[in-house]
C-alpha cells in the first residue's frame, strides 16, 4: 500500500458503499436477539452542530457497530424534535412560515449527521412537527382526556413576557425562561394539565430497577419529594372552621408557636378582616409579582403579615397567631405551616424578625436544632424519644398518617403557534368536548399572524376554525393553545418502532420486536423534564393496556460536555463555537470520531484543544502506513499476548463507555505491534477499530485481501490464559535510590525476586549488602543496607 492516506476519498467510499447497500436498515430476523441503541433526538436550531454535540451520537454508533458485529439486530434511529419557540421567533423575525425554517434546519442537520457516517437507520426518521407525527400526540393528548388524566383549570403560571407563552416549572431557571433568559412572571390563565401526580409513587419505586446512574435517579427523587408524615387540624378560635396542615414532625407539636399559610390559600382573604384586610391584600399583590422559585430562594429574608385570626394549638389547647407569608407554597402539603420556631431555620427566622415565642421541645444543640432527640417541655409525652413520641401523639392527638409528593400535575399548555394544537372543542353552552379521533390530525393552519400577544396565534386565524360550527354547533371553538414540546418528546422512542404506521401510533408486533430502549444516551439536564415524562407516558400506556413495559428506556448514560477551548460552554455569543464540517474537511470523519471519545471520560466535561484531533490524525496515518507491507508468516509470542489483552480490553470499554481508555490502547498497542502482525491478527485489530473508525478499518480490511465485507465479520474473543501477564519489569532499589530492572514474574514471592536480582551480573553484589528487603510484588523491591 504506497498511496497517502486520504480520508475524505475513503470516507466518501465506505459512506456511498453502505449507502447503498442499506446497511443500517433494522429489520427483525427469527432466532436473533435485538437491542436497541437510542439517542436523545436534537432540535434542529439553524446554527448546526458544533462539535460537542456528537460526543454521545459517536458513543451511541459505536455500541451499536459493536453490538451488530456480536450478532445482534440493532435498532439505532434518528429523529428531529422540530416543534418549538426558536423557529417561531425566527419566523417572526425573518418573515417566513417556521415549516420553511425547520426544513431547512433539518436538511443541513442530516447532511452534518452524515458526514459522521453514523449508523443510523434513516428510513425511521421521524419529525414531530410533521402531521403524520402530531395526529398519534393528539390522539395521546385524548387517552388521557378521556381517562380522566388530563385536565383544564384556572392557574397561576410561569409566563415569559418576551416569548409571551406559559412555561413549565422546569423551563424557569433562577427566575429566568431557560430559553431567553426574560425574568418570568406570575399569571392566571386556564390551562391543561396531565395528573403525573398519580403516577407519583410508581415513577418512584421504578427507579429501583434502572441501570441509569445514581445522580440521575436521585434528582429524580427529590423532584418527587415523597414525604411520610401526618395531617392535622388546628381549630379557629372566631369561627367553627379549622386549618389543617401537614408535617413530618408532629414530634414537635408542643413547640407550635404560630401558623403560616400560603398566600394562595382559600382560608386567607375568609380570615382577614378589618385594618388587617387591607394590610393583607396590600402583601398579596406584592407577592403576585414574584416567581416561586424567588418565594423559595434560600437567604432571602422571610416576609409575612399578620392575619389578625388566630387558632388553637390542638396540643397545648393555647391561642396562636395566623400569619399569611410567600416563603409557604399552595401545593406542597395542605399550603399551611405549623411554625416551629426552635427546631426549623426558616420558622426560627420569621420568628425572630416578628419576634414570636420560641419554645425549645427536643432536646439537643443549639436553636435551631433541627434533629432528632428526646422531648422536653411536651406534657406527658416529654422524655420520649422523637420516633415513639410521633406514633403516640399522632395516635392520641387526632392526627392522621399521610404521604404527600412535591411533583405536580404537568403544565401543557402554551400560547404559541408552531405545536401540536389540543384537539378539544368549546360549545356555545360551555361544553368542553374532544375531538372525534376521525378528525386528526388537527392541523395548524396557513393564515397565521405569528406576533406573540399572550395568545397564542391560532386566536387569529379563520381556517382553524372553520368547519367547527357546522359540526358542533353555532359559536362553538377550537382550543387555541398548542402542547408542550414535551408531549412530543414523551413518546418519540416508541414511533421509531413503526414510523410509518397510520392506523396506530405503533402495531404490538413492533412493539414486542424492539421495545423498550435497551441503551439510552443523553444529557443529563434532562433529569426532571424529558426523562421523567417519557416515564410518565410510558406508564400511563401501560396501565391502559397499550405497553406490556412500564418503563421506557432500561440503560442511560450521560455524556459530558465538551467545551470551548476557553474553557466555557459553546457559544455563539462567547464566540468559542468549534465547527466539525471544517474539521472533518481537514482531519477526516474516524480521526474527529476517535478524539471524541479519547478527549477524556464520557461522562466528564472536558475543554476542546485542537492538538489532540492532531495527535489521533497522526496515530490514523501511522497505523494507514504500518499496513502497507505484506504481513509475516508468523509473530511473537508477545505480540499474541498484547492482542488478545487489547481484545479483551476493548470489549470491556466498550460496554462501560470507557472510550477515552479504549483509544488510548489502540495507540499503545499500534506503536509495538503495528507492523509485526499476522494477516489473522490484522483482522482481529481491525474489527476491534471498526466500532470507533468505520472507514478507515473498511478500507485496511479490504486491501488485505478479505473477501467479505468488515461489516460482515464478527467481534474477536479473546484467550483468558494469553491475557494474563508473563513477566512486569520491577524496579530495584538500593536505600530507596534506582538501581536497575528486572524482569519477573509478578506473582514471583520476595525470595524469588531476590534470586532474580543475584541472577543479575550488574545487581548481585546489592544482595550481599542488604540488610532487610521491602518487596511490593510486581512493583518494586527495595534493598536497604
Amino acid at each position: 500500500m504506497t498511496q497517502k492516506y486520504d480520508p475524505r476519498k475513503i470516507e466518501q467510499k465506505w459512506r456511498r458503499l453502505w449507502e447503498k447497500e442499506k446497511l443500517y436498515r433494522a429489520e427483525s430476523k427469527r432466532g436473533q436477539k435485538k437491542i436497541y441503541v437510542l439517542d436523545m433526538f436534537p432540535y434542529p436550531s439553524g446554527e448546526g452542530l458544533h462539535v460537542g454535540h456528537p460526543r454521545g451520537y459517536v458513543a451511541s454508533d459505536i455500541i451499536s457497530r459493536y453490538f451488530h458485529l456480536k450478532g445482534r439486530i440493532v435498532l439505532h434511529p434518528m429523529g428531529f424534535d422540530a416543534f418549538g419557540l426558536p423557529a417561531e421567533n425566527a419566523a417572526i423575525k425573518q418573515g417566513v412560515h417556521p415549516r420553511e425554517n425547520t426544513n431547512r434546519n433539518i436538511k443541513r442537520f442530516k447532511k452534518q449527521l452524515e458526514s459522521f457516517s453514523f449508523s443510523y437507520d434513516w428510513s425511521r426518521e421521524i419529525d414531530t412537527s410533521e402531521p403524520d407525527y402530531y395526529k398519534w400526540t393528539q390522539w395521546l393528548f385524548l387517552l388521557l382526556y378521556k381517562n380522566n388524566l388530563a385536565y383544564r383549570k384556572e392557574a397561576k403560571v410561569n409566563f415569559c413576557p418576551k416569548d409571551k407563552t406559559v412555561l413549565a416549572n422546569e423551563q424557569v431557571i433562577d427566575g429566568r425562561c431557560e430559553r431567553c433568559g426574560t425574568p418570568v412572571i406570575q399569571k392566571e390563565l386556564a390551562q391543561w394539565f396531565f395528573r403525573i401526580t398519580d403516577f407519583a409513587e410508581e415513577l418512584l419505586s421504578g427507579l429501583e430497577s434502572l441501570d441509569w446512574p445514581e445522580s440521575t435517579k436521585e434528582l429524580q427523587r427529590n423532584w418527587i419529594g415523597r414525604s411520610e408524615g401526618v395531617e392535622i387540624d388546628f381549630p379557629l378560635v372566631s369561627e367553627q372552621s379549622k386549618v389543617r396542615v401537614f408535617t413530618t414532625r408532629i414530634d414537635t407539636l408542643f413547640g407550635v408557636t404560630y401558623l403560616v399559610l400560603a398566600p394562595e390559600h382559600p382560608l386567607v382573604k375568609k380570615l382577614s378582616w378589618g385594618k388587617h384586610e387591607i394590610e393583607v391584600e396590600k402583601y398579596l399583590k406584592l407577592t403576585q409579582q414574584k416567581t416561586e422559585r424567588e418565594r423559595l430562594t434560600e437567604g432571602r429574608v422571610k416576609s409575612g403579615i399578620f392575619t389578625g385570626a388566630c387558632a388553637l394549638n390542638p396540643a397545648t389547647q393555647k391561642k396562636i397567631p395566623i400569619f399569611v407569608a410567600d416563603y409557604v407554597l399552595p401545593h406542597y402539603g395542605t399550603g399551611a405551616v405549623m411554625a416551629v420556631p426552635a427546631h426549623d431555620e426558616r420558622d426560627f427566622d420569621f420568628a425572630t424578625k416578628y419576634k414570636l415565642p420560641i419554645i425549645r421541645v427536643i432536646r439537643g444543640g443549639d436553636l435551631p436544632y433541627t434533629g432528632e432527640g428526646k422531648l422536653v417541655s411536651s406534657g406527658k409525652f416529654s422524655g420520649l424519644p422523637s420516633e415513639k413520641a410521633r406514633a403516640k401523639m399522632t395516635k392520641e392527638l387526632g392526627g392522621r398518617p399521610t404521604i404527600r409528593y412535591r411533583l405536580r400535575d404537568w403544565l401543557i399548555s402554551r400560547q404559541r403557534f408552531w405545536g401540536a394544537p389540543i384537539p378539544i372543542i368549546y360549545k356555545k353552552n360551555g361544553e368542553i368536548v374532544a375531538a372525534d379521533e376521525k378528525e386528526l390530525p388537527v392541523r395548524l393552519p396557513g393564515d397565521v399572524d405569528f406576533r406573540p400577544t399572550g395568545l397564542s396565534p391560532l386566536t387569529r386565524s379563520k381556517e382553524f376554525q372553520r368547519g367547527v360550527e357546522k359540526k358542533y354547533g353555532q359559536d362553538a371553538r377550537r382550543e387555541i393553545d398548542t402542547m408542550d414540546t414535551f408531549v412530543d418528546s414523551s413518546w418519540y422512542f416508541l414511533r421509531y418502532a413503526d414510523p410509518t404506521n397510520k392506523r396506530a401510533f405503533v402495531s404490538p408486533q413492533a412493539l414486542k420486536e424492539w421495545l423498550p430502549v435497551d441503551f439510552y444516551i443523553g444529557g443529563a439536564e434532562h433529569a426532571t423534564g424529558h426523562l421523567i415524562f417519557a416515564r410518565f407516558i410510558t406508564k400511563v400506556l401501560n396501565r391502559l393496556g397499550y405497553l406490556d413495559f412500564d418503563e421506557p428506556f432500561l440503560k442511560l448514560r450521560h455524556q459530558g460536555l465538551i467545551l470551548g477551548p476557553d474553557g466555557f460552554k459553546m457559544s455563539k455569543s462567547r464566540g468559542n463555537v468549534i465547527n466539525p464540517d471544517e474539521l472533518i474537511e481537514r482531519f477526516g470523519a474516524d480521526a474527529l470520531r476517535m478524539y471524541e471519545m479519547f478527549i477524556g471520560p464520557f461522562d466528564q466535561s472536558i475543554a476542546w484543544d485542537v492538538r489532540g484531533i492532531e495527535g489521533v490524525y497522526r496515530f490514523l496515518n501511522r497505523l494507514w502506513q504500518s499496513s502497507r507491507g505484506t504481513p509475516p508468516q508468523k509473530t511473537s509470542l508477545e505480540a499474541e499476548r498484547a492482542l488478545n489483552r487489547l481484545v479483551k480490553k476493548i470489549t470491556s470499554d466498550i460496554e462501560e463507555l470507557k472510550f477515552n481508555t479504549a483509544v488510548s490502547s489502540f495507540m499503545e498497542f499500534s506503536n509495538h505491534f503495528g507492523e509485526g502482525l499476522t494477516k489473522k491478527q490484522r483482522e482481529r485489530l481491525l474489527i476491534l477499530l471498526y466500532p470507533f473508525a468505520p472507514h478507515i478499518a473498511s478500507e485496511l480490511w479490504e486491501k488485505l485481501g478479505m473477501k467479505k465485507p468488515l461489516y460482515q465479520g464478527t467481534w474477536p474473543t479473546f484467550d483468558e490464559v494469553l491475557t494474563q501477564q508473563t513477566t512486569v519489569r520491577l524496579p530495584v532499589q538500593f536505600n530507596g535510590k534506582l538501581k536497575g530492572i528486572i524482569e519477573i514474574s509478578p506473582l514471583a514471592t520476595e525470595q524469588g525476586a531476590v534470586r532474580a536480582i543475584q541472577r543479575n551480573p550488574k545487581l548481585k553484589e546489592l544482595v550481599s549488602r542488604a540488610k532487610r528487603v521491602i518487596y511490593k510484588a510486581g512493583r518494586v523491591i527495595n534493598l536497604v543496607a
